[in-house]
Protein backbone atom coordinates (compact mmCIF):
# COMPACT_ATOMS: atom_id res chain seq x y z
CA UNK A 1 0.00 0.00 0.00
CA UNK A 2 1.37 3.71 -1.13
CA UNK A 3 1.68 5.48 2.15
CA UNK A 4 0.12 9.24 1.91
CA UNK A 5 3.64 10.68 1.91
CA UNK A 6 4.85 8.60 -1.01
CA UNK A 7 2.09 9.41 -3.34
CA UNK A 8 2.60 10.73 -6.80
CA UNK A 9 1.86 13.95 -7.17
CA UNK A 10 -1.85 13.71 -8.42
CA UNK A 11 -4.28 10.85 -8.12
CA UNK A 12 -4.39 11.23 -12.34
CA UNK A 13 -1.17 10.67 -11.99
CA UNK A 14 -1.36 7.71 -9.48
CA UNK A 15 -3.67 5.78 -11.76
CA UNK A 16 -2.42 6.47 -15.11
CA UNK A 17 1.15 6.73 -14.52
CA UNK A 18 3.24 8.02 -17.96
CA UNK A 19 6.63 8.45 -18.53
CA UNK A 20 8.07 11.25 -20.47
CA UNK A 21 7.44 9.92 -23.88
CA UNK A 22 3.83 9.06 -23.20
CA UNK A 23 2.49 11.98 -21.04
CA UNK A 24 1.88 14.14 -23.63
CA UNK A 25 -0.85 11.43 -24.74
CA UNK A 26 -2.04 10.80 -21.80
CA UNK A 27 -2.68 14.22 -20.94
CA UNK A 28 -4.51 14.51 -24.25
CA UNK A 29 -6.45 12.18 -23.38
CA UNK A 30 -7.39 13.24 -19.79
CA UNK A 31 -8.36 16.98 -20.88
CA UNK A 32 -11.00 15.66 -23.97
CA UNK A 33 -12.47 12.90 -21.00
CA UNK A 34 -12.51 16.13 -18.55
CA UNK A 35 -14.40 18.51 -21.28
CA UNK A 36 -16.65 15.69 -22.11
CA UNK A 37 -17.66 15.63 -18.49
CA UNK A 38 -17.63 19.10 -18.20
CA UNK A 39 -20.26 19.05 -21.21
CA UNK A 40 -22.70 15.94 -20.02
CA UNK A 41 -22.68 17.70 -16.52
CA UNK A 42 -23.77 20.99 -18.57
CA UNK A 43 -26.74 19.08 -20.03
CA UNK A 44 -28.11 17.81 -16.74
CA UNK A 45 -30.08 19.22 -13.99
CA UNK A 46 -31.04 17.36 -10.74
CA UNK A 47 -34.60 19.18 -9.68
CA UNK A 48 -33.39 20.92 -6.08
CA UNK A 49 -34.78 23.88 -4.31
CA UNK A 50 -34.62 26.96 -5.12
CA UNK A 51 -33.62 26.55 -8.57
CA UNK A 52 -32.53 23.44 -10.52
CA UNK A 53 -28.94 21.65 -9.85
CA UNK A 54 -26.40 21.50 -11.97
CA UNK A 55 -23.22 19.42 -11.51
CA UNK A 56 -20.89 21.34 -13.56
CA UNK A 57 -19.14 23.05 -10.34
CA UNK A 58 -18.97 19.22 -8.82
CA UNK A 59 -17.30 18.53 -11.87
CA UNK A 60 -14.86 21.28 -12.00
CA UNK A 61 -13.62 21.01 -8.84
CA UNK A 62 -13.24 17.13 -8.90
CA UNK A 63 -10.77 17.53 -12.34
CA UNK A 64 -8.63 20.14 -10.85
CA UNK A 65 -8.32 17.94 -7.76
CA UNK A 66 -7.28 14.85 -9.88
CA UNK A 67 -5.49 16.82 -12.04
CA UNK A 68 -3.06 19.23 -10.68
CA UNK A 69 -3.68 22.97 -11.32
CA UNK A 70 -1.83 23.09 -14.66
CA UNK A 71 -3.91 20.10 -16.27
CA UNK A 72 -6.96 20.89 -14.34
CA UNK A 73 -7.00 24.54 -15.56
CA UNK A 74 -6.16 23.71 -19.33
CA UNK A 75 -8.73 21.17 -19.55
CA UNK A 76 -11.49 24.05 -18.20
CA UNK A 77 -9.68 26.26 -20.41
CA UNK A 78 -10.14 23.69 -23.17
CA UNK A 79 -13.91 23.25 -22.62
CA UNK A 80 -14.53 27.40 -22.83
CA UNK A 81 -12.62 26.58 -26.13
CA UNK A 82 -14.58 24.68 -27.50
CA UNK A 83 -17.86 26.82 -26.19
CA UNK A 84 -16.28 29.90 -27.89
CA UNK A 85 -15.80 28.37 -30.79
CA UNK A 86 -19.40 28.06 -31.32
CA UNK A 87 -19.56 23.80 -29.86
CA UNK A 88 -22.85 23.37 -27.86
CA UNK A 89 -21.02 22.25 -25.02
CA UNK A 90 -22.70 24.89 -22.41
CA UNK A 91 -25.77 24.30 -20.31
CA UNK A 92 -28.75 25.66 -22.52
CA UNK A 93 -26.84 25.52 -25.37
CA UNK A 94 -27.90 25.77 -28.41
CA UNK A 95 -31.29 27.11 -27.30
CA UNK A 96 -29.62 30.15 -25.04
CA UNK A 97 -27.14 30.96 -27.94
CA UNK A 98 -23.73 29.67 -28.82
CA UNK A 99 -20.11 31.02 -28.17
CA UNK A 100 -18.95 34.08 -27.43
CA UNK A 101 -22.80 35.36 -27.27
CA UNK A 102 -23.27 33.03 -24.75
CA UNK A 103 -20.31 33.94 -22.73
CA UNK A 104 -20.56 36.96 -22.11
CA UNK A 105 -24.45 36.93 -20.75
CA UNK A 106 -25.07 36.46 -17.27
CA UNK A 107 -22.99 33.00 -16.34
CA UNK A 108 -20.01 33.81 -18.61
CA UNK A 109 -17.85 35.37 -15.25
CA UNK A 110 -18.77 31.71 -13.53
CA UNK A 111 -17.71 30.24 -16.69
CA UNK A 112 -14.50 32.21 -16.37
CA UNK A 113 -14.56 31.35 -12.62
CA UNK A 114 -14.38 27.28 -13.78
CA UNK A 115 -10.78 27.58 -15.05
CA UNK A 116 -9.45 29.73 -11.76
CA UNK A 117 -11.35 26.85 -9.43
CA UNK A 118 -10.31 24.25 -11.00
CA UNK A 119 -6.13 25.66 -10.71
CA UNK A 120 -6.53 27.02 -7.19
CA UNK A 121 -8.35 23.74 -5.86
CA UNK A 122 -5.22 21.84 -7.77
CA UNK A 123 -2.52 23.85 -6.49
CA UNK A 124 -4.02 23.47 -2.79
CA UNK A 125 -4.11 19.72 -3.43
CA UNK A 126 -0.62 19.01 -4.99
CA UNK A 127 0.64 20.87 -1.59
CA UNK A 128 -0.94 17.87 0.85
CA UNK A 129 -4.82 19.55 0.95
CA UNK A 130 -6.09 16.17 -0.45
CA UNK A 131 -4.54 14.17 1.85
CA UNK A 132 -7.41 14.11 4.38
CA UNK A 133 -11.28 14.56 3.46
CA UNK A 134 -11.40 17.74 5.75
CA UNK A 135 -8.26 19.91 3.83
CA UNK A 136 -9.71 18.13 0.36
CA UNK A 137 -13.11 19.65 1.12
CA UNK A 138 -11.54 22.85 2.20
CA UNK A 139 -9.52 22.66 -1.16
CA UNK A 140 -12.63 22.17 -3.03
CA UNK A 141 -14.85 24.63 -0.95
CA UNK A 142 -12.23 27.42 -1.84
CA UNK A 143 -12.11 26.62 -5.29
CA UNK A 144 -16.32 26.86 -5.46
CA UNK A 145 -15.52 30.62 -3.74
CA UNK A 146 -13.10 31.48 -6.68
CA UNK A 147 -16.00 30.41 -8.71
CA UNK A 148 -18.36 33.03 -7.34
CA UNK A 149 -15.95 35.57 -6.80
CA UNK A 150 -15.55 35.82 -10.61
CA UNK A 151 -19.37 35.27 -11.25
CA UNK A 152 -20.92 37.42 -9.05
CA UNK A 153 -18.16 40.15 -9.83
CA UNK A 154 -19.36 40.07 -13.92
CA UNK A 155 -22.96 39.30 -12.88
CA UNK A 156 -22.97 42.63 -11.12
CA UNK A 157 -22.09 44.68 -14.16
CA UNK A 158 -25.26 43.16 -16.04
CA UNK A 159 -28.04 43.43 -13.12
CA UNK A 160 -26.12 45.46 -10.16
CA UNK A 161 -24.19 44.47 -7.12
CA UNK A 162 -27.14 45.05 -5.39
CA UNK A 163 -28.73 42.07 -6.74
CA UNK A 164 -25.43 39.83 -6.83
CA UNK A 165 -26.23 37.86 -3.30
CA UNK A 166 -30.01 37.63 -4.05
CA UNK A 167 -29.60 36.21 -7.62
CA UNK A 168 -26.06 34.87 -8.05
CA UNK A 169 -24.88 33.40 -4.59
CA UNK A 170 -28.05 32.66 -1.93
CA UNK A 171 -29.74 30.28 -4.64
CA UNK A 172 -26.92 28.37 -5.05
CA UNK A 173 -25.07 27.45 -1.17
CA UNK A 174 -26.47 24.75 -0.30
CA UNK A 175 -26.02 22.72 -3.71
CA UNK A 176 -22.38 23.52 -3.70
CA UNK A 177 -22.29 22.49 0.00
CA UNK A 178 -23.36 19.14 -1.11
CA UNK A 179 -21.44 19.18 -4.28
CA UNK A 180 -18.74 19.97 -2.25
CA UNK A 181 -18.77 17.27 -0.28
CA UNK A 182 -19.89 15.11 -2.81
CA UNK A 183 -17.06 15.81 -4.75
CA UNK A 184 -14.15 15.17 -2.06
CA UNK A 185 -15.89 11.77 -1.53
CA UNK A 186 -15.03 11.15 -4.69
CA UNK A 187 -11.71 12.10 -4.86
CA UNK A 188 -10.88 10.03 -1.56
CA UNK A 189 -12.73 7.44 -3.14
CA UNK A 190 -10.10 7.58 -6.03
CA UNK A 191 -6.95 7.62 -3.77
CA UNK A 192 -7.88 4.70 -1.51
CA UNK A 193 -8.47 2.65 -5.14
CA UNK A 194 -5.29 4.39 -6.42
CA UNK A 195 -3.85 3.21 -3.03
CA UNK A 196 -4.88 -0.52 -3.03
CA UNK A 197 -7.52 -0.56 -0.43
CA UNK A 198 -10.35 -1.30 -2.34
Amino acid sequence: MQSAAARTTTLAQALWPASATDALFRNVILMLAGTLLLTLSAKINVPFYPVPLSMQTFVVVAIGAAYGWRLGGVTVLLYLAEGAAGLPVFAGTPEKGIGLAYLMGPTGGYLVGFAAGAAVTGWLCERGWDRSFLSLTAAMFIGHVVIFVFGTAYLGTLIGYEKVWALGVAPFYLATVLKTLLAAATIKGGWKFAEGRI
